[in-house]
């Protein structure tokens, strides 16, 4: 398993101020973390000067009706690919309005998903200062896939933020 710990309070309150301080606001897609990206980016008060909202889409063709994956990438690759997080990235982003937009999608089990690993998980950010997506394999529980790709999606947005 990946070794992806979740933000301590502060660092998540950090993280919101750095978010402040340069300007950005976030959206989020979620499949696998039903919302629990969105839940923790608003813990801490004052969350609203740069959380804009989420979406929770967490069959595929939600992701196709709501967040405009297209339905030929969904139907050859399946809802568990690279390129359908950056999609859901790109399209929350351009929706709520936002600079940065975060997507997650893998199989939190307890079978495969379209011939993907239980376990597997990508997580896209996209934003002014580029496009990342991130594989991650995970081991557990669905909790704790689940709270591993929450750790791991703050992580990265963390490090995208700090790339120049």
């Amino acid at each position: 398993m990946t070794d992806v710990s979740s933000l301590s309070h502060d660092e998540l309150v950090a993280l919101l101020d750095v978010l402040a301080e340069t300007g950005e606001t976030v959206a989020v897609a979620e499949s696998l973390t039903g919302g629990l990206v969105c839940s923790t980016l608003i813990t801490p008060p004052g969350a609203s000067r740069v959380v804009v909202g989420g979406v929770v889409a967490y069959q595929t063709d939600v992701k196709a009706s709501v967040l405009d994956v297209p339905d030929a990438l969904l139907a050859e690759r399946g809802a568990v690919d690279p390129d359908v997080a950056l999609a859901m990235a790109r399209n929350v982003r351009t929706q709520f309005g936002a600079t940065i937009g975060i997507a997650t999608t893998g199989v939190a089990g307890p079978d495969p998903q379209d011939g993907t690993a239980v376990g597997t998980v990508f997580v896209a950010i996209v934003g002014d200062r580029g496009e990342l997506v991130q594989p991650f394999s995970f081991d557990g529980s669905r909790d704790d896939l689940r709270n591993h790709t929450v750790g791991a999606s703050l992580r990265l947005l963390e490090s995208f933020l700090r790339a120049e």
